[in-house]
């Protein structure tokens, strides 16, 4: 099996079990509220943490909730107002082959690309002047437990960062991607290392495209107004 399989295997493992960590800690404990009424009063179900898990599971992914030890106390910067959600967009920023990236290295370029540590200690991109309105999308480790340990962060390596965009967010779905898309790749340049969509393959025009079409029918779909009985199909 070649370098670059090994690498898609390790980032789709450790993608799969960050992505239900942020999930999971992100969401304060409260009893369970039913579903939720979606514009219009019609019934939408909200994803569930079961679900979500399901939906990203793939063989040979293993992992306890003990495992999933992110700190979710202390510094609050980057911690979303809602818990709920309807949807997550994600890109990864990963070394080249036999590369890593250090610790020092992500903080600085985090930095310049404008990201704040805080919330699950891992870095979020965020309203300037409102940081209280949550992130906007947020950076985190794929290695387990997924957030960065500034105590080790001179000893830290890791073979690629996920980029996570959280809907809602606090700007539309398609303005909050054209923060994110080129914030991964400044930080893939300043790294030397490239950028991969959701299912690690290398980033071209077309899956760009896709996607900004389909954030802009988010888009449409939460802005339109709801349906009443004089309205046409």
């Amino acid at each position: 099996m070649s370098e670059t399989w090994l690498l898609r295997i390790g980032i789709l493992a450790a993608g799969l079990i960050l992505m239900v960590a942020i999930i999971w800690f992100g969401r304060p404990k409260k009893a369970p509220q039913g579903r939720r009424l979606g514009r219009g009063g019609s019934e939408r179900s909200e994803p569930t943490l079961g679900e979500t898990m399901a939906a990203f599971e793939s063989p040979g992914t293993e992992g306890t909730q003990d495992e999933l030890d992110l700190d979710s106390h202390g510094n609050d910067l980057g911690k979303r107002v809602e818990d709920s959600f309807d949807k997550i967009v994600s890109l990864f920023v990963a070394a080249r082959a036999g590369q890593s990236f250090h610790g020092p290295d992500i903080v600085v370029a985090a930095e310049k690309a404008g990201l704040t540590f805080g919330h699950m200690n891992v870095f979020h991109r965020l309203i300037d002047r409102h940081p209280e309105q949550g992130p906007v999308f947020s950076v985190a480790n794929i290695m387990k437990p997924g957030s960065f340990d500034m105590v080790q962060i001179q000893s830290l390596e890791t073979p690629a960062l996920a980029f996570f965009l959280t809907l809602p967010a606090p700007v539309n779905a398609l303005e909050a991607w054209d923060m994110m898309l080129p914030t991964a790749q400044r930080i893939a340049e300043l790294l030397d290392g490239v950028v991969l969509d959701e299912e690690r393959n290398a980033l071209g025009r077309q899956r760009i495209q896709h996607i900004r079409d389909e954030l802009r029918a988010y888009d449409r779909q939460r802005e339109a107004p709801p349906l009443t009985r004089g309205d046409k199909w």
